[in-house]
């Protein structure tokens, strides 16, 4: 479980418990990278009503000049999984260019319900627009001639499939707020624990306590040169859940 977290920012006046509970999320490090399996809840950075973040708590990793790593990309809030760091300037900024041009591949597991989508496998390239709503955002899809529409791809692949629900690996080739979410919910097939985008609330005879979102791996461009895939194993919660639902299929 998550400490409760200070509203402050420098690495001495992070508690050992918050130091402990960030290093323990380490996947890997060299000289260049860091590497993290966020857990659902915490957030990246900070937003609309977002005081506690991960990107503070890059303070626990702080060199004696001052410097820390720096986020390379977001997860949601909700979402468990790989996210980067570069620990330089210099790394930060490769990667940042990297991102930008597209040279990542992601790689997430999601369940969803009622059953698997079809076809199986397939492609969802229908255009989403941001839609705000006093304090929150979301996402919607709409027409591609929609003055707000920006275009959005997501490739999935069925896993495995219950009558009830399907373990999904999803590839984003496009980095849209809220993308997969609203893609999975625009085919019938809703993340499991998604209340904002109509995602089953109960699955196996049990409630679904948060969204079962899981960013499995990440392959990108390292400074040092090469490509280097990073894979995050999938939290405690949606592990279960999975071999209850997928144990006989």
């Amino acid at each position: 479980m998550a400490p409760k977290l200070k509203a402050s920012k420098p690495a001495a006046v992070l508690s050992a418990e918050e130091i402990a509970w960030v290093r323990g999320m380490v996947i890997y490090e060299d000289e260049h990278i860091l590497v993290l399996n966020k857990p659902s809840g915490l957030s990246s950075q900070g937003g609309r009503g977002q005081v506690h973040t991960l990107d503070e708590l890059m303070w626990a990793f702080a060199k004696s000049s001052g410097n820390r790593p720096r986020l390379v990309h977001r997860l949601d809030r909700d979402t468990s999984g790989v996210i980067l760091t570069g620990k330089t300037k210099p790394a930060a900024g490769f990667l940042g260019k990297a991102l930008m041009g597209r040279r990542f591949k992601k790689t997430y597991r999601a369940i969803v319900a009622p059953g698997a989508p079809q076809p199986p496998t397939g492609t969802i390239e229908t255009p989403l627009r941001r839609d705000e709503q006093g304090r929150e955002a979301f996402m919607r899809i709409c027409e591609p001639d929609h003055p707000d529409a920006e275009t959005a791809k997501t490739l999935y692949r069925t896993v495995a499939q219950s009558p009830e629900a399907a373990l999904l690996e999803l590839q984003p080739h496009t980095g849209r707020m809220h993308q997969l979410r609203v893609h999975l919910a625009s085919i019938g097939r809703p993340i499991a624990g998604d209340a904002r985008y109509g995602g089953a609330l109960m699955l196996a005879g049990e409630p679904v306590a948060r969204l079962m979102l899981h960013a499995a791996a990440l392959e990108f461009p390292h400074p040092e040169g090469g490509v280097r895939r990073i894979e995050a194993p999938e939290p405690d919660d949606m592990r279960l859940l999975a071999e209850r639902l997928f144990a006989k299929a």
